[in-house]
């Protein structure tokens, strides 16, 4: 009798290899850690992603990127000195010499002219310059919690000799420093300690808010920043709101946030060099009423940061407390930020391994 053949199912062997394709997946996606980055409007969550572009790629930005980035250095550094100038009569400022006048003019009818502001010459950059050292604009400056003023402005303001030259090619720093709005979401991966981490940057104006719960899913750890030196500030888009104050609240309802609650929480209390030199004419009681301690940079730092730690309410996971990982930063410094990546890797490695209850 001969032997009969049974036909194959063919439903059984595509299961097969969807299942093969599955489990592949699986595998690339452990070995791979999202990271969403989040925090309020011009807390320099944008410069923590350039800073890991240069960390990470081996040589950073590129002489041509560099290049791209000359428009916005120059837009960002015009519109600065335009926010000063503007600013001073309605704080009635005047400039302390009054040759400065004409150079005001000149820098004025510039960017009346030039709307996009994406062009330095070299009259107007020295008509910058003059400006620049004068005694009025200077008070204007240190008065720029009244009004609206790039962070950036001291340090592009400092470096007009450099950007009015012919051959000009922003370097890193430069790069690092630009201020250009977030709007929808930016990715960038890298990898450190052969492990992927894939970067998720949204905008963080309340108008971009409403963007973020499309990235909730599959989140291994958040990273919250918030800038330190916005203390005594008011949002732009609503001047009756204390930027710190904002900043703690939204940490609150993102800590304790239920799409988190496995997700490793790491809070970068930013720009703490800039945050060093306001309190010098600027204390934090102006933020915080019932804060009574010293006007230093230690006691003052450790303040604010004890008010984040209190927006922290999570319970334990696996019988582990889940840690609030602070980090005080400045993320134009390309040194300290590659100590504090390599920190978080492990700290996110080992938010995993707690996660699938091996730790």
């Amino acid at each position: 009798m001969l032997g009969c053949c049974i036909p194959r199912d063919p439903s059984k062997h595509r299961n097969k290899i969807i299942d093969e394709v599955l489990e592949r997946d699986r595998k690339e996606l452990s070995a791979e850690s999202k990271l969403l980055l989040l925090g309020a409007g011009e807390s320099g969550k944008s410069t923590v992603v350039k800073q890991m572009r240069i960390i990470f790629n081996e040589n950073g930005y590129t002489t041509e990127e560099c290049l791209r980035f000359k428009p916005v250095i120059f837009s960002n550094t015009i519109q600065s000195m335009l926010a000063i100038l503007q600013a001073m009569p309605r704080l009635n400022i005047s400039f302390a010499n009054p040759k400065r006048e004409k150079d005001a003019e000149l820098v004025l009818n510039y960017i009346e002219l030039d709307t996009d502001h994406n062009i330095l010459t070299e009259n107007v950059g020295k008509a910058m310059q003059n400006l620049w050292t004068d005694n009025g604009v200077q008070t204007c400056f240190l008065r720029a919690r009244e009004y609206y003023l790039n962070d950036s402005a001291a340090y592009y303001l400092n470096s007009l000799d450099r950007l009015i030259q012919i051959d000009y090619i922003p370097t890193q720093q430069d790069v690092l420093h630009t201020r250009v709005r977030t709007s929808g979401i930016v990715e960038t991966t890298f990898t450190l300690k052969k492990h992927r981490f894939r970067i998720v940057d949204v905008g963080g104006q309340r108008s971009e808010r409403k963007k973020w719960i499309h990235c909730f899913e599959g989140v291994t750890g958040v990273i919250f920043v918030s800038a330190l030196n916005e203390y005594d500030l008011v949002l732009e888009e609503d001047n009756t709101i204390n930027r710190l104050h904002e900043s703690l609240q939204l940490f609150k309802s993102i800590c304790n946030n239920r799409f988190f609650q496995h997700a490793g929480m790491i809070l970068f209390l930013n720009k703490k060099d800039l945050f060093a030199e306001k309190l010098r004419f600027s204390p934090i009681h102006i933020c915080f009423p019932d804060y009574n301690g010293p006007n230093t940079y230690e006691c003052s730092l450790h303040y604010i940061q004890e008010q984040f730690e209190k927006m922290d309410l999570r319970g334990k996971i696996n019988n582990h407390q889940r840690d609030l990982y602070v980090h005080i930063t400045c993320a134009t410094d390309t040194g300290s930020m590659q100590f504090v990546f390599a920190a978080i890797s492990d700290i996110i490695i080992q938010s995993n391994l707690i996660h699938a209850g091996i730790f």
